[in-house]
């Protein structure tokens, strides 16, 4: 019988992907002479070149944090491996935006910088979450016990949950990988999260919308779970135990198993 549910964070609860577009479409417009989408691209290719050219970058693949939470992230965080990303990332925001600009023709190092600290703001503003979030959260606060298990550096998280201040009173609990020290889907992080939740796995479903992290992890510790497939993407060789389009889809199936 189902008691406690596991829900993932970004992309899930938070449209963590819609947030990024709109930091980097209010960001870009600032540049006059290009088009906003192609001085994006750029920036997204330079950024995610740049990201993985670092020491730091298993860690954050590790940990779960991607190239774009560190164009706004602090990283302030405990441990040798989030002190360096403290230290690299405002170079890395600001050669991110310099070399974008670089890459549609505009060799100027002042403006990268001016662009790099707009997009912090930017991203800061546009908090967004799913229109069912909170009306499926409402219906299953009373009868279940709600996990948060989200993949990140705790500051950033933290931040997220800070500027959408509803979303954390849902939660029993709040479990995230760098304060744990490792990220989904390692099966070390889903059995802490049962400990913290004093369940077996048989209680337990997970939800969320990531098939390498949230769903792989998930099969491995025994936990039945729920893919939230957003974009008609192909399970390839995860397999979730159940796949729906849209968060109010996961109400009945959780009715059923419970």
């Amino acid at each position: 019988m189902i008691t406690t549910i596991f829900f993932d964070l970004d992309d899930t609860l938070l449209w963590d992907k819609k947030s990024i577009k709109m930091a980097f479409e209010a960001t870009c417009k600032e540049v006059a002479e290009l088009k906003p989408d192609q001085l994006e691209e750029a920036v997204r290719l330079e950024a995610t070149k740049l990201y993985q050219s670092y020491s730091t970058y298993p860690f954050t693949q590790m940990i779960g944090i991607n190239p774009f939470e560190g164009l706004w992230g602090t990283f302030n965080d405990q441990g040798l491996d989030f002190q360096k990303m403290y230290h690299l990332m405002p170079e890395y925001r600001v050669n991110a935006w310099t070399s974008g600009l670089k890459a549609c023709g505009i060799n100027d190092p002042g403006l990268g910088r001016k662009l790099a600290d707009q997009f912090i703001t930017e991203r800061k503003k546009h908090p967004f979450v799913y229109s069912d979030t909170f009306s499926v959260l409402d219906q299953l606060k009373a009868n279940y016990q709600l996990l948060l298990l989200t993949n990140g550096s705790p500051s950033l998280q933290k931040t997220k949950l800070t500027i959408t201040p509803e979303i954390p009173k849902y939660f029993n609990h709040i479990v995230i990988s760098g304060e744990f020290g490792r990220g989904k889907p390692d099966p070390a992080i889903f059995e802490f999260a049962l400990n913290k939740a004093n369940v077996s796995a048989d209680q337990v479903v997970m939800v969320g919308d990531n098939l390498m992290t949230d769903i792989l992890g998930a099969n491995r510790t025994g936990i039945k779970n729920i893919w939230i497939n957003h974009h008609n993407q192909s399970t390839n060789q995860v397999k979730p135990t159940y796949e729906v389009t849209s968060l109010t889809e996961i109400l009945p199936i959780i009715k059923n198993l419970s």
